[in-house]
């Protein structure tokens, strides 16, 4: 059975930190691509970021610079370091695993694996 668990969410203040992480079981972990995204009340769920299983990555313009995705293909886990953050990047997030490209990798049903989620919320 394939299980993703996010973990590392919490509220923060607008310029602060968050490490996100993401612990994955019951597949090949270093054959997939994996990737975050999140989902805001009202919205819909957008991509954030994803890694290759090469370690090659992309990232949603709102996020270039801030963010930044990495993984462990030994510990079978997936990290999100996002630093800045910003009111507006308050949302659910949710790791994802798939078997794209990260460049064509940015919808959601190009993953078929996605976890429960973990709140961000960052106050102003």
């Amino acid at each position: 059975q394939v299980q993703l668990v996010e973990s590392g969410g919490g509220l923060v203040q607008a310029g602060g930190s968050l490490r996100l992480s993401c612990t994955v079981s019951g597949l090949t972990f270093s054959t997939y691509t994996m990737a975050w995204f999140r989902q805001a009340p009202g919205k819909e769920r957008e991509f954030v970021a994803a890694i290759s299983r090469s370690g090659s990555s992309n990232y949603t313009d709102s996020v270039k610079g801030r963010f930044i995705i990495s993984r462990d293909n030994s510990k079978k886990m997936v990290y999100l370091q996002m630093n800045s953050l910003k009111p507006e990047d308050t949302a659910v997030y949710y790791c994802a695993a798939g078997l794209s490209g990260v460049i064509d990798g940015v919808s959601r049903d190009k993953y078929p694996y996605a976890g429960q989620g973990t709140q961000v919320t960052v106050s102003s």
